[in-house]
């Protein structure tokens, strides 16, 4: 079964860092977009999006998250990255990658002191 695998969500105060990886099971990221994507608490079935990454390392971020969040990839390891700085009460939510139309089961993210 083709399978996304997001990991490094955490408990994390204001202001903190965390890194998120986005892994593929059964297939590769290497010739795909990736984006990532938010939901949350309370807001059912509405994903946000937060970043892009295009098959050639174009990015593209939401207004919220300019200058605080970098997308990256490794193609050698099949991965995506968010790297999340700064990082807000707002911030909270499940995280999710998506590829190929294919959704991971998310990484929850809290930011609370």
């Amino acid at each position: 079964q083709l399978q996304l695998v997001e990991s490094g969500g955490g408990l994390v105060q204001p202001g903190g860092s965390l890194r998120l990886s986005c892994t593929a099971s059964k297939f590769t990221l290497d010739y795909d977009a990736v984006g990532w994507f938010r939901q949350a608490p309370g807001k059912q079935r509405e994903r946000d999006l937060v970043a892009t990454i295009s098959r050639t390392g174009a990015t593209n971020y939401a207004d919220s998250v300019k200058g605080r969040f970098t997308i990256s990839r490794d193609n050698a390891k099949s991965a995506v990255y968010l790297q999340m700085n700064s990082l807000k009460p707002e911030d909270t939510a499940l995280y999710y990658c998506n590829s190929q139309g294919i959704w991971g089961q998310g990484t929850l993210v809290t930011v609370s002191s």
